[in-house]
């Protein structure tokens, strides 16, 4: 109530307090039929200065004034209800305790409580139905249009759009579009499987039906684009739809799922085509967000690699959970001022702190860690393609080791609460150096809490590849696609382990929740994928054939591939959690002082680019390191 009033809001103030004194009259008239008597109307009179005080004071208390009324939604009006409810309560107890209801109607204060609604929020339901109209907007006439459909004039340029999905996703995006004509689109209808919504309106606009029907009612409608509108979708049911759609020749889009949208809200915003993600069709991730937040909320959180795919996601997946600040560290400029700008417009009450800093620098970290005194480190900084590294393996000694090494020594320096380090299938029997470089990163890891070395609870994260993420194979595919083809894989049987982004970052949260110190998480990744087939689905999104349109081609592993990734080594013991997508590993013996002098002389191999002698050293660290034999296809 000591806010300061918008100047609408006094002329709103002055209309309810007219209205108020209104329903206060008008139900004594309806009482009485009409005809007051003297004796009621002089109490009508003397009451109606207390009526209005006490009614408009309910009205503040409920922050009635402080809202926009062009958006007036069904809260304002519970508000609405609550304020009159209480208002009304008030005055009966008040009138009870000095007049004994001596010369008053009781009848009247039940009539003048269902008025006071009535013209209270007919008053906002008014002011919004106004701009709704139009005419509160740069145009000088009201749209009639929306009123009165019949008269709409169908746009040229508005797309008939059809909405598969009758449920909230859809019904939010309908409102979006019904809402904002800018947007080109026009609902035709909507199709759901869902019998009982056969026929039904939302909105005033139809449920045509059922996906079986969808050719049928595409063409009755005259749709020229479909819409993927349900919250989650199995990956037969995506396919067969998009296999319909490309019959029809109509492109269709979706709506990504809970995982995807960081706040929680569909919005015709997040509309986008189908891609291979969806295809995929994982179930989405049920989060204990009381743990998450127990260890995230109010903390200060610094996130090597906070640029990339995965850093970048779990800087925004982090912010989910309210931390005092967010510490983005990461060594390329561009990726980091792109995910800067993004978390401060989504997120402008955390603190968003980035350093253009590189691991491998003692001096920079030990500036970024005195700064900020980070308490939870998520570590995803690291080099990650595997024929690059083959080529250059000190590149993968000095960024995925040494780098993983200073990091650690920093975090136990400045007593960092939670490590979770972000690791990879590839370090499983590794046939590379990049794996295997990751391998003997996960070991350090495990070493500080398995020999003892820190109160710092040090975790690791396994998982296999994402999709989308930089040099994943998705979006090779892509440009090969549009360059026409040919599309290259590897091999006819070469299979992979993918997640997409959202949930990789979300069970890597999740792990973290759950760690104790020295464990190694390892996430479910479904069924291994054929690669070919990915690339066939890949081409066929894109509106071509496979073989027809667009070669496939087969060129043979590259050094370091295997035809398949595993995510369990020798020596661990599989356990699971309390979550069913995230399985515990046992750790390994602790064995730190022979560690730390081969990861010594490793370091020495690297400064002097010494590649087969650091293959050696890795070989002797990790006796399962073998390097791959090429399968040919």
């Amino acid at each position: 109530m000591t806010r300061s009033f918008h100047r609408n809001s006094i002329l709103v103030l002055a209309t309810d307090i007219l209205a108020v004194a209104l329903s206060w009259y008008f139900s004594h008239l309806l009482r009485f039929n009409f005809d007051i008597p003297t004796a009621q109307f002089q109490t009508l009179i003397r009451l109606l200065p207390l009526i209005i005080g006490i009614k408009i004071l309910a009205l503040l208390l409920f922050d009635l004034y402080q809202g926009m009324w062009r958006y007036t939604s069904l809260m304002d009006l519970f508000n609405i209800i609550k304020a009159g409810s209480l208002g009304s309560a008030i005055v009966i107890l008040m009138t009870l305790f000095v007049h004994g209801f001596s010369g008053v109607s009781r009848a009247v204060f039940i009539i003048d409580w269902g008025l006071t609604f009535l013209l209270i929020s007919g008053i906002r339901l008014a002011i919004r139905m106004y701009f709704w109209l139009g005419a509160g907007d740069e145009s000088t006439s009201l749209n009639w249009k929306r009123f009165v459909p019949f008269f709409e004039r169908k746009g040229r340029t508005a797309k008939r759009l059809l909405i598969i999905g009758a449920g909230d996703y859809g019904e939010k995006i309908y409102r979006e579009i019904r809402d904002n004509p800018r947007l080109g689109y026009r609902v035709a209808g909507f199709i759901d499987d869902d019998p009982e919504k056969t026929d039904l309106k939302i909105h005033g606009i139809s449920v045509l039906g059922n996906t079986g029907d969808i050719q049928a009612i595409a063409a009755r409608v005259k749709a020229d684009e479909i819409l993927i509108a349900i919250s989650s979708v199995t990956s037969q049911r995506m396919r067969a739809l998009v296999t319909h759609c490309n019959e029809m020749g109509i492109p269709s889009k979706t709506v990504p799922g809970m995982g995807e949208l960081i706040n929680g809200k569909v919005s015709v915003k997040a509309i986008r085509d189908v891609s291979y993600r969806d295809l995929l069709g994982r179930e989405p991730v049920m989060l204990d967000e009381v743990k998450i937040g127990e260890y995230l909320k109010g903390k200060r959180v610094l996130v090597t690699g906070a640029g990339g795919s995965i850093g970048s996601e779990l800087c925004r997946q982090v912010c989910r959970y309210n931390p005092e600040r967010i510490i983005l560290f990461e060594r390329a400029e561009s990726p980091l001022y792109d995910i800067e700008l993004e978390l401060k417009e989504a997120f402008p009450y955390i603190h968003v702190i980035p350093k253009l800093a590189d691991i491998l620098d003692l001096r920079q970290l030990d500036k970024a860690f005195e700064d900020e005194r980070p308490q939870v480190l998520f570590h995803a900084a690291a080099y990650k393609h595997v024929p690059m590294l083959e080529l250059q393996p000190w590149e993968a000694v000095t960024n995925n080791i040494h780098g993983t090494q200073n990091i650690i020594k920093k975090a136990r320096e400045f007593r960092v609460e939670q490590f979770v380090f972000v690791s990879t299938d590839k370090a499983v029997r590794p046939t590379n150096v990049m794996g295997a470089s990751k391998r003997v990163a996960e070991i350090l890891i495990q070493a500080q809490n398995g020999c003892g070395l820190t109160d710092t609870r040090f975790l690791t994260v396994r998982f296999g590849n994402v999709l989308g993420s930089v040099g994943s194979v998705v979006p090779l595919f892509k440009k090969q696609i549009e360059k026409g083809g040919p599309v290259t894989v590897t091999h006819p049987d070469v299979t992979r382990y993918f997640m997409t982004i959202p949930e990789a970052c979300q069970l890597i949260l999740q792990a973290g929740a759950m760690g104790n110190g020295g464990e190694i998480f390892i996430l479910d990744m479904g069924t291994p994928i054929n690669i070919t087939d990915m690339a066939r689905d890949l081409i066929r999104l894109s509106g071509f054939e496979p073989e027809e349109d667009i070669e496939i081609r087969y060129t043979g592993l590259r050094p370091g591939e295997k035809l398949k990734e595993e995510l369990i080594t020798d020596g661990e013991g599989i356990v699971p959690t309390s979550h069913q997508k995230i399985m515990v590993l046992q750790g390994l013996p602790c064995d730190i002082d022979v560690l730390n002098g081969e990861v010594d002389r490793l370091f020495k191999l690297a400064v002097d680019q010494d590649g087969e002698g650091i293959k050696r050293g890795l070989k002797a660290i990790l006796p399962e390191y073998r390097t791959t034999v090429t399968h040919q296809p």
